[in-house]
């Protein structure tokens, strides 16, 4: 032990042995008793008088109500669960829920409290989003809730229920995303309202390849490896993971009929750091740790990111600010800095109407700034050069009376917990009707070219003559062949990072793009010539509209072990961008090397992950299966050809060795069987046929059917526990989360 360590003991030692403190036994030198190290951590204290004083004091609360506030931060928070609302079988799963789960939870007591049977969210589309009196802590310890614990988490893993807080799924929500917008959501880890987005991209499960796409964003390299593993649960070619700085994400470009063109987004969600103290019912280190400078540091960095947002946000599209804050200076106050400075090009939109059941307040239009001393100031005037770099003007209301009012701030939403026992969060929905002040320029014509207004001199500093004055633009394009219009806009960011005031008055500041954490394979996509693809094509019997261009591999030499899919529009961002965006992940994963291809007529085989984007395309080696079909064919390892029905048998007994799709079609006359269609990937072997299907999702399908899943779990060893457990032909997957990660 170092000089340093000793010192640092000593003085613990002796703090613990000050008078005063004789729950730290100080008689006996200072071994703790009791609420010490031998009975476990002392309990978090639930108060917090500043906190109280603070909030009192700007009246968040409505009058009368304070009492009841306190009571629900205090309570923990319920559990919540939504159901994946595009999967064609999230019918079924509610049919589950409903009729045998919740059904079993009716007249349990666990430690003598009477189990309340889940409610549907009152404002949650359709019944797919339910919230119970259970906490987290209750369903993982309780003996009588085990069943109910584990369908939980295994439909969890498989992607098909998401554990999110109720709070935590309005913003998307008021997104109104639809699967034709292409979507950035900046702070997107955990990726909870990500893969809601994603969701709302496949409302119609018919089209594999919707128009739209998420780029979803986080500035912390191993939070955006979480995301990944959460956006692959569901399976779309149209998810990109990125991961920059919010505040200064990287405009990105597309090619549009042969020109290069600025991405502009339909929707972005800008759900920004926060303080937290909305989460205090989940997180109750919030209770000790609470003070008012946290919100201080972070307005700065939540403005912009918000002006970033805004200013990569389309004409008429909408962008949802959101915080699991109750403090004005992180919510209205970035709001009303954000519209400030828009001067009209953004309007807070009244989205009062948009979910009917939710219970909010509305936005203050007057609020006060505190120091974390506990000193009050009511206006910049009023705060002394001292404190400047602490308090910013921005955290202010808008000092002229009709300027506020012509804001709508009252149109932002504050959810309280008390109201309908949930978190506390605030959301504003924000529409864009024209160019940021600082981004005007002329409108693009066709075919001409608009005068900029001031040269665009290419920086020294580069060789190539490549303009280089401002890294948020385009900044690998030479100079020659920039459009005019970006020239022009070039221009004014000049102009304007000249006329800053406060630090926050035109785009945010510029960051030069590190690459840090793992160093990414590379995307290559399969050129149009490529050896590999004609035996995959003949042997699966691809449709002509197959879009083999959007196959992509994560190695530029030796064998290519794994094809992924994106759709056309992903593939236009990744081509011209892959200089100024660094990827974590994209695509989904449609066929994987065998080991022993060179035996077959394919050396692909099948992919589960990949196979409901794959299936419209595939024309032969489809066995149709009858629903005792597929539990045979889920709960025996390797079963014989003999075991399927006649009509199954006669499909695969001539077929050639290698990979099959296995496909459940629903019986309309007989509706107490499974309704919804299954695809299944499988291998056909000498006398034998087997799934590839992971075990998760092999629970899900059993369970649609009836089977129960404690039952199944005795016989695990029957069932092979992951989709790598295959055949001698078949390859290792690697972890999905980090698939390409070195």
């Amino acid at each position: 032990m170092g000089r340093r360590s000793r010192s640092r003991r000593l003085q613990q030692q002796q703090q613990q042995q000050r008078p005063g403190s004789a729950e730290d036994g100080a008689e006996d030198g200072g071994k703790r008793s009791g609420a010490g190290w031998e009975g476990g951590y002392p309990e978090i204290v639930k108060e917090n008088k500043l906190f109280e004083h603070y909030y009192q004091e700007l009246k968040i609360v409505p009058e009368g109500e304070w009492d009841q506030f306190m009571e629900a931060l205090r309570e923990p928070l319920p559990a919540t669960l939504r159901i994946t609302g595009y999967k064609s079988h999230a019918k079924e799963i509610l049919h589950c829920l409903k009729n045998k789960y919740f059904k079993e939870l009716e007249d349990l007591e666990v430690d003598g409290q009477k189990v309340e049977v889940p409610q549907p969210l009152s404002w949650y589309p359709e019944e797919l989003a339910w919230h119970t009196n259970l906490s987290r802590k209750i369903l993982r310890k309780s003996p009588q809730l085990e069943k109910f614990h584990q369908f939980l988490v295994s439909e969890t893993e498989s992607g098909n229920i998401s554990r999110q807080e109720a709070v935590s799924m309005i913003p998307p929500l008021l997104l109104n995303a639809h699967p034709h917008h292409k979507i950035l959501d900046m702070c997107a880890a955990p990726g909870s309202k990500t893969t809601q987005l994603i969701e709302m991209l496949h409302a119609d499960m018919s089209v594999p390849f919707p128009e739209g796409f998420v780029i979803a964003n986080d500035v912390d390299n191993k939070r955006c490896y979480l995301l990944v593993h959460q956006a692959k649960r569901l399976s779309s070619p149209c998810i990109m993971v990125v991961n920059h700085d919010a505040s200064c994400i990287p405009r990105l470009q597309m090619d549009v009929n042969g020109k290069k063109e600025i991405l502009f987004y339909d929707r972005i969600l800008c759900d920004v750091p926060c303080s937290g103290d909305g989460t205090m019912r989940k997180n109750i280190d919030v209770w000790k740790k609470w003070s008012t400078l946290n919100s201080l540091q972070l307005h700065g960095l939540q403005l912009r990111i918000a002006t970033r947002g805004a200013e990569q946000l389309v004409e008429g599209g909408r962008m949802v600010y959101s915080t699991c804050s109750l403090n004005p200076i992180e919510d209205e106050a970035v709001i009303a800095s954000l519209l400030e400075k828009s001067e009209g090009a953004l309007e807070l939109a009244d989205v009062s109407s948009e979910l009917p059941g939710l219970k909010w307040m509305p936005g203050l239009t007057q609020w006060k700034v505190m120091t974390k001393d506990g000193q009050w100031f009511a206006a910049w005037d009023d705060v002394p050069h001292s404190r400047h770099t602490q308090i910013r003007p921005t955290m202010f209301p808008p000092k002229d009376p009709e300027k506020s009012q012509a804001m709508h701030l009252e149109r932002c939403l504050r959810i309280l917990p008390h109201h309908q026992n949930t978190g506390g969060f605030f959301v504003a929905v924000l529409v864009k009707k024209s160019s940021m002040p600082w981004n005007k320029r002329p409108p693009k014509l066709q075919g001409e070219s608009a005068e900029p207004r001031g040269p665009v001199q290419p920086g020294p500093a580069d060789p190539m003559g490549r303009s280089v004055s401002h890294p948020l633009e385009l900044e690998s394009k030479p100079a020659a062949g920039i459009s005019d219009t970006e020239a022009t806009e070039r221009a004014e960011n000049l102009e304007n990072n000249e006329n800053k005031k406060d630090g926050v008055c035109g785009p945010p500041p510029s960051k030069k793009m590190k690459l840090f954490g793992f160093k990414e394979d590379p995307f290559v996509f399969i050129p149009e010539d490529d050896p590999l693809f004609p035996p995959i094509q003949k042997f699966y019997a691809l449709g002509p509209s197959f879009p083999k261009m959007n196959l992509l591999t994560r190695t530029v030499e030796g064998k290519r072990r794994q094809l992924y899919m994106v759709s056309k529009e992903l593939r236009n961002v990744l081509l011209n961008n892959s200089e100024r965006v660094k990827v974590i992940n994209t695509g989904v994963k449609v066929w994987c090397r065998n080991n022993s291809g060179e035996e077959f007529d394919c050396a692909f085989r099948l992919a589960q992950e990949g196979i409901y984007t794959l299936y419209p395309f595939i024309n032969s080696r489809i066995v149709t299966v009858s629903m005792e079909d597929v539990k045979i064919l889920l709960t025996q390892e390797n079963p014989f050809f003999r075991k399927l029905s006649s009509e199954a048998y006669g499909q695969v007994k001539d077929m050639a060795k290698g990979s099959v799709v296995l496909k459940y079609e629903p019986d309309p006359t007989k509706p107490d069987t499974l309704q919804c269609p299954i695809v299944l990937c499988g291998w056909r072997g000498k006398a034998s046929i087997r799934t590839f299907v992971p075990k998760n999702e092999r629970l899900h399908y059993l369970r649609m059917m009836g089977l129960e899943v404690l039952a199944e779990k005795k016989k695990e060893g029957a069932v092979p526990t992951s989709e790598s457990a295959a055949s001698p032909g078949a390859p290792e997957d690697k972890a999905g989360a980090e698939q390409g990660a070195e």
